[in-house]
């Protein structure tokens, strides 16, 4: 509800139903008057918080907030005097009400004890008013819908996404938080004597050198086309939601490539042991016993905790918007991503470099926003068999930042010893390289591929 009080000119912006929009003229003066004791120290706060001359809902309040905007850029001490001058020159002194009104606002408050609640009571109104105006404004679209839903809901989610966007996290902890948060995960390992803290892959190797995908980290799955990506990441999966002990961990995929019912396809052949070429050319055994595995390995999937998005031309935000929606609703253990290179460029002007970049640093920051581990397939350039070596982290296709942002890197590649064919396809001995690993070791390790089944299982000679 909106204070009492004679106010200057304000921003344009009433709700439908004729009431005032959501705002607090005291906070605003009082955090202007913060600012004039204390420019240095709230100025920054502010920006922390990322208050801007448009967080105001008086007009006046916003003007001589750009000022002060413009000083504290400058480097300039704050005063009213200098701020004065400020507003003198740009010709905007008059508009705000004079000398009279800085006068006042400066001497609303003797000390800035209060800041941080008159920004946050600022904020929090400015976000009111902006859920209001892209509410009201879905409305109006909503009665003047003239087709295409889909991509109509995709606008007004983003609308309203966009909005959400300008909440902002804590910001610097104590040492001893974090210190607290590490000892209770050494703790845990302690407890656990070598078994995992993390997200099970299912491979065994693999989860001796990492101790499963921990939290908050991204983990980059890299390799040449028809190399095995989709099925290495499905079995793991797999093993994330069917485990053969303790409690599943709820894992989304998003697949760009792919639509879901051929990833369900995939993963039931995969887990019934099913030759899929034999199944689409209808000739299974006759006594049943492929059918009856199938069917098994479908009500595993029914009642696993596995959520497909295979959403197409889908942009980092909104990869990141429904992922949080997901993990409202059940709260997710792992995300899998396939592939990078495929997600829609936010601004498609900008080089490719800075694409995927952006889309890396995103995904890396969704791993720690929701407390998941993420992984991530990538393509890897042609060098690697150009050169016939094994691939390594500059072969990352088309952006330096993913080998920066990535906590673990695997890369699947074919053996050296493996021989030449005709279509460098995944062979039944496959190289798995953990080639990064920032808090463990990297080395190389075999997996078996099972062709017939597109399944990547542990070695066997």
């Amino acid at each position: 509800m909106a204070d009492e009080k004679s106010t200057p000119p304000q921003r344009s912006g009433a709700t439908p139903a004729g009431r005032g929009m959501p705002h607090s003229v005291e906070a605003e003066e009082y955090l202007l008057s913060c600012c004039l004791i204390d420019g240095a120290d709230v100025m920054a706060r502010c920006l922390e918080a990322r208050i801007s001359p448009e967080s105001f809902f008086t007009a006046s309040h916003g003007i001589v907030f750009e000022r002060l905007l413009d000083l504290y850029n400058r480097q300039v001490p704050i005063d009213v005097a200098v701020l004065g001058e400020e507003l003198k020159a740009a010709k905007q002194l008059d508009a705000i009400g004079g000398y009279a009104f800085l006068t006042r606002v400066s001497g609303s408050i003797p000390t800035t004890a209060q800041a941080g609640y008159f920004i946050d009571r600022v904020r929090e109104q400015h976000l009111l008013r902006e859920i209001i105006r892209s509410a009201t404004g879905a409305v109006e679209d909503c009665f003047n819908f003239s087709g295409g839903i889909d991509e109509f809901v995709d606008q007004i989610e983003a609308r309203i996404f966009a909005v959400t966007q300008s909440r902002v996290s804590e910001g610097a902890k104590h040492m001893r938080v974090p210190t607290k948060e590490a000892m209770n995960v050494i703790h845990k390992m302690m407890m656990k004597k070598g078994e995992m803290t993390g997200v099970p892959s299912g491979f065994t190797d693999l989860d001796h050198l990492t101790f499963g995908f921990q939290r908050q980290e991204m983990i980059v799955l890299a390799a040449r086309p028809s190399m095995g990506k989709t099925s290495f990441a499905l079995n793991i999966a797999e093993a994330a939601t069917i485990p053969k002990r303790g409690q599943p961990f709820p894992t989304l995929i998003f697949s760009l490539e792919m639509s879901g019912s051929q990833l369900a396809l995939r993963m039931l052949c995969s887990r019934a042991r099913v030759n899929m070429v034999r199944l689409r050319n209808e000739v299974l055994s006759k006594d049943g016993d492929e059918q009856q595995k199938l069917l098994a390995a479908a009500d595993e999937f029914s009642k696993a905790p596995l959520f497909i998005d295979d959403s197409s031309n889908m942009s980092i935000m909104q990869l990141r918007a429904k992922a949080r929606r997901v993990h409202a609703r059940a709260k997710l253990g792992m995300i899998i991503v396939d592939y990078l290179q495929l997600l829609s460029p936010t601004d498609s002007r900008v080089p490719r470099e800075q694409q995927v970049a952006e889309a890396s640093r995103g995904l890396k920051a969704l791993a720690k926003e929701l407390d998941v581990p993420v992984v991530v397939l990538s393509q890897l350039n042609r060098s690697s068999e150009k050169e016939n070596r094994v691939p390594r982290l500059a072969d990352l296709r088309e952006s330096g930042s993913i080998e920066q942002d990535a906590d673990v890197v695997l890369m699947l590649a074919r053996p050296k010893d493996a021989p030449d064919e005709k279509f460098q396809v995944a062979a039944e001995s496959m190289e798995l390289i953990v080639a990064k690993q920032r808090n463990g070791p990297v080395g190389e390790q075999k997996l078996t591929f099972l062709k017939d089944f597109t399944r990547f299982e542990n070695y066997t000679p």
